[in-house]
């Protein structure tokens, strides 16, 4: 009768131990131990000693689930939210968020070398006025941003400003933008991509002169407004 018992019962925990693989395997490992003691005490009327395995497995357990607690707070709170449930790119439904004044400031760099810079700052480039033209593309190119960026939102932008300046210490043009606008979403992209634009368009009138212009440091100096508050770089 003894051994009728231990063959039934152990390979049925022989098949929970086996299938304890999978990426919950300390969960798995421990449900099973638990199933096997349970078993051992049907075979020998008392539970067996804990096993250095199963307190092993139970600590895993239970000291996984802050864990995966913790950090699904965590994606909530700071999680991408152009990606949904299922991992698809979407777009941000804004409409719940309320209205309020957005500022972005950004800037860029268009490494042009000496000779180049020597060219752009006496104006002798051959299309001309390269700083003119870079601001106004820069400006056309905020209005432009949820055009080229799939995900960003057609917002109403109320003031641009894109100022370049000649930097002789690297022989560089430095640029920054501004923009601002009174809505649900901000204008991080609109003020990286005016920056964008006027660098590439340095780039563009000044490309006859050299293929080795470099246009570097693309970034949001600061922000302020929605939800998340004001943030500069500086801090």
């Amino acid at each position: 009768m003894f051994l009728r018992r231990m063959a039934v019962s152990f390979p049925y925990s022989r098949r929970l131990l086996s299938s304890s693989g999978s990426s919950n395997s300390s969960i798995d490992i421990a449900k099973a131990i638990d199933e096997l003691n349970k078993e051992m005490e049907s075979v020998f009327g008392e539970p067996p000693a804990d096993s250095g395995l199963a307190s092993s497995a139970r600590n895993d357990v239970m000291a996984q689930e802050p864990e995966l607690e913790s950090r699904a707070e965590g994606e909530g709170m700071h999680g991408l939210t152009h990606i949904g449930s299922t991992g698809e790119a979407q777009m941000v439904d804004v409409s719940p968020k309320p209205s309020t004044k957005r500022t972005a400031v950004s800037s860029c760099k268009v490494l042009l070398g000496k000779q180049v810079f020597d060219l752009v700052l006496a104006n002798q480039m051959a299309k001309g006025d390269v700083l003119s033209v870079a601001k106004i593309a820069g400006i056309n190119g905020a209005k432009h941003t949820s055009s080229l960026i799939p995900l960003c939102h057609n917002i109403l932008i109320t003031h641009v400003r894109v100022d370049l300046a000649l930097n002789p210490k690297d022989f560089s043009v430095d640029i920054k933008a501004e923009a601002s606008s009174t809505g649900k979403t901000g204008v991080e992209m609109e003020a990286m991509t005016a920056a964008s634009v006027a660098g590439l368009t340095v780039y563009d009138m000044c490309k006859a002169a050299s293929k080795s212009i470099q246009i570097t440091d693309i970034r949001l100096e600061s922000k302020a407004g929605g939800k998340s508050g004001d943030w500069s770089r500086e801090e």
